[in-house]
């Protein structure tokens, strides 16, 4: 048996507690209120997070604005125009995009993006293409190939 299993017997009534009754009844004058105030008074209501007129807290806090997609891949962008850099019929890789200094680090997917034209024939291997991009390097002569990214093939 639990205490909070416990119950009247059947038959059983108890009256409630009438506070505020007089001080012979033992809750008079403050009837377990406190003294004064509007807190005391019959009707008292405040809404949730009322501080007595101070900046309430959920105020002054500053407001969470979006979120982060901790699943997003950030690639390194190189739009079209920049691979006139390498030589007609130049097989442009990863490693020969970071030596020549169009990417920062190979820690990144690269994508190869339209913008520009290109002017001869390329070889290019990157993480991922756009397909204008793609249709661009095809209408120039050159080829497209996909290759995985060497942090997600681990």
């Amino acid at each position: 048996m639990r205490q909070d299993n416990l119950s009247p017997s059947p038959g059983a009534r108890k009256a409630r507690k009438r506070v505020g009754r007089g001080n012979g009844s033992g809750h008079g004058t403050y009837s377990g209120r406190g003294s004064g105030g509007q807190k005391s008074r019959a009707g008292y209501k405040m809404r949730p997070g009322f501080e007595g007129g101070q900046l309430p807290l959920i105020k002054r806090l500053p407001r969470k604005r979006g979120f982060t997609n901790i699943f997003r891949t950030e690639y390194s962008v190189v739009n079209l125009s920049s691979l006139n850099a390498f030589e007609s019929g130049a097989e442009v890789t990863l490693e020969t995009m970071a030596a020549t200094g169009l990417i920062k680090s190979l820690r990144q997917p690269v994508k190869i993006l339209a913008r520009g034209d290109l002017s001869h024939p390329l070889t290019v291997r990157a993480t991922k293409f756009s397909a204008a991009a793609r249709a661009k390097i095809e209408a120039a002569g050159g080829t497209v190939e996909e290759v995985a990214h060497a942090a997600k093939a681990r």
